[in-house]
């Protein structure tokens, strides 16, 4: 059964995010995303600074499996990037909600969060 924190918000395309300091949130996959992914082999980030409408495209997961596009749940501005996922993405696969994080994004619209799933939407979200 994959672990859903309480305290996230989902997209249907299987991307969490956590509320940071203010108008700024974590990104990263869930744990339901990389447990169907399997082993990942290889992390491709967005850059600092490039901004993606709510939905785009902007970053790739490579596992034993397949390649995977990462979508932008928010629209915004990258402001950080997990660099420790380019020689280690695996800690995608140890530790998806904390320390493999993808990227965070400064909001272009905080009201985009509330489209977003809570934990209950996302758990019935997988099991259908």
């Amino acid at each position: 059964m994959s672990e859903i924190p309480s305290d996230l918000r989902f997209s249907e395309s299987h991307e969490w995010v956590s509320q940071e300091e203010d108008g700024v949130v974590k990104v990263g996959i869930t744990d339901h995303a990389q447990q169907q992914l399997g082993d990942l082999v290889f992390v491709e980030l967005p850059e600092e600074g490039a901004s993606f409408g709510q939905g785009d495209a902007c970053a790739v997961v490579e596992s034993v499996k397949a390649a995977s596009d990462i979508y932008c749940p928010v629209s915004g501005e990258i402001v950080a990037v997990n660099e420790a996922l380019v020689d280690g993405p695996e800690i995608v696969n140890n530790d998806p909600y904390n320390d493999g994080w993808l990227f965070s994004v400064r909001l272009d619209d905080a009201d985009e969060l509330d489209g977003l799933m809570d934990a209950d939407a996302y758990r019935e979200h997988i099991e259908d």
